[in-house]
């Protein structure tokens, strides 16, 4: 068992009540480390230590530029430390190591973006139609910002919270998601060492009710940044409204993925394998819903199935392994009800369908599962599943691909696979979503902005747009010393 604190104004601390809870690791299912479990206690003493840093500290006093230079210092410390990062996010959330090392290497390029981009922020001076006065637009930080992170990509998806909120001047308190809180604390030691003053970036550890609540409802944060589940995120936006706090939530997806009978298939089967079964399909960008056209139909599908029968299920740490465990015994009943509803609903289970248990493993694997005859008004291709469950409905042409795809409560990510050009740039304008890949899937980027429509969230994460999401304009008048003719009439 490893003993882990939380990080508030520059030190390691306990929760105030000293309690605190196990993280357990999904291949073995055993505990591996102990959290600090904060309260209201905790919150309220990591916002203020924000609030002085924001307002009293060294960091108001430092330019954009020495903003910046910090996070390209965290950039490469995270870059040197990649590794023990990675092995760190595969024992508390089971991914497979391959895909962790890499993320977290990549993860890096985040903090040296947006340290490029925190003396890029420019204002503006609009022509004025008023004589003798000079208008100056400025671009000022919030304050305090609240970032909450899931346990599926915690520093990943840190990362594209924390270094735009640095780059503008902002200070923050993390809440880390109570399943995968550890890689978030070791990533705070790198944060010291990036000398970045006490009390500017903060983490507390605990469960929604009792930390992550309390930490949206604070009077002195301003902004939440959030991302997890649709209900949740519901939540904290009306929590949030109440005191006019901005927000940006990335929340849930149900995204199709499209392929067209005059697609290169042997591209677009892994295209589809990636969509649903990498991360074992715990991604909001899941592409679980597979629309397949007509002429294609039959053959697809024989392939896919032989791809994702072949995956192999077991240890994330070994570089044979496919297919990993999902990260909570709560998602694994929950992918396992999904399927039994699924089966009850009329849909056809051509591949796996059940728990599985690989030689050596104790904790929560989920066979890859594959379903045909699914309707678009199914539970299962209308609720996010969040785990490695591919419904494949069937379309005749681009109006039927685009009234299936766009069926949904949901709108943050599609794809699209054919040759046509003209049929990809008329698919990408169609779909209601924040993101349309067009022959790939899965890919994103620093550079560029990330975000979903209807109930996949509010505002953008990534790219130039992020910025500004932490960002307030400020209106800057100065007007030459004049004798104003009729002080009672506007000028």
């Amino acid at each position: 068992m490893q003993d882990y604190q939380m990080y508030i104004d520059g030190a390691w601390c306990g929760a105030d009540s000293g309690e605190t809870f196990a993280s357990k690791n999904p291949y073995t299912g055993q505990d591996w480390a102990r959290i600090p479990k904060a309260g209201t206690t905790d919150v309220d003493r990591a916002v203020q230590a924000a609030q002085r840093a924001f307002t009293t500290g060294d960091w108001p006093r430092w330019t954009a530029s020495a903003r910046g230079a910090a996070l390209v210092r965290l950039a490469g410390l995270i870059t040197d430390n990649s590794d023990f990062l990675a092995k760190t996010e595969v024992r508390d959330n089971g991914k497979l190591l391959a895909e962790m090392s890499n993320q977290c290497r990549y993860m890096a390029n985040w903090y040296a973006y947006y340290g490029g981009l925190a003396d890029k922020v420019e204002g503006s001076v609009p022509p004025i139609d008023k004589p003798g006065v000079v208008n100056m637009v400025t671009h000022e930080p919030l304050g305090v910002c609240a970032l909450i992170t899931p346990w599926n990509s915690p520093l990943l998806l840190l990362a594209w919270k924390l270094a735009p909120a640095l780059a503008a001047g902002n200070t923050v308190v993390i809440k880390p998601s109570e399943f995968t809180s550890a890689s978030t604390l070791e990533l705070m030691h790198f944060v010291e060492q990036a000398d970045i003053p006490p009390g500017v970036v903060n983490v507390i550890t605990g469960f929604g009710a009792e930390a992550g609540m309390p930490l949206v409802t604070h009077p002195l944060v301003r902004k939440i940044a959030f991302t997890g589940g649709e209900a949740a995120g519901r939540a904290i936006n009306e929590a949030a409204a109440r005191d006019f706090k901005k927000v940006t939530l990335e929340l849930g997806g149900k995204s199709p993925n499209i392929v067209f009978d005059d697609a290169d298939l042997d591209a677009a089967v892994p295209g589809a394998i990636s969509g649903i079964f990498a991360a074992s399909g715990q991604t909001c960008i899941a592409g679980s819903r597979l629309l397949l056209q007509d002429g294609i139909y039959d053959s697809f599908v024989e392939r896919l199935t032989e791809m994702a029968g072949a995956a192999v299920l077991g240890d994330p740490m070994d570089p044979a392994t496919n297919i990993s465990p999902v990260a909570t015994q709560a998602q694994h009943q929950k992918i396992l009800s999904y399927i039994d509803i699924a089966k009850a609903e009329g849909a056809n289970c051509i591949l796996g369908g059940r728990a599985a248990q690989p030689e050596g493993a104790g904790g929560y694997f989920v066979e890859p599962t594959i379903f045909t005859d699914v309707r678009n008004d199914m539970r299962i291709a209308q609720e996010e599943v969040f785990g490695p469950v591919l419904s494949i409905l069937r379309f005749a042409d681009e109006d039927e691909a685009v009234h299936i795809a766009n069926d949904s409560a949901y709108g943050l990510a599609a794809g699209v696979w054919t040759n046509n050009l003209s049929r990809a740039l008329r698919m990408s304008r169609r779909l209601q979503a924040g993101t349309v890949w067009v022959n790939t899937y899965r890919s994103t980027s620093y550079t560029t902005p990330f975000g979903g429509t209807k109930n996949s969230g509010l505002g953008r994460e990534n790219g130039l747009e992020a910025i500004k999401e932490y960002l307030q304009p400020k209106s800057v008048w100065l007007a030459e010393p004049t004798v104003v003719a009729n002080p009672f009439i506007r000028r």
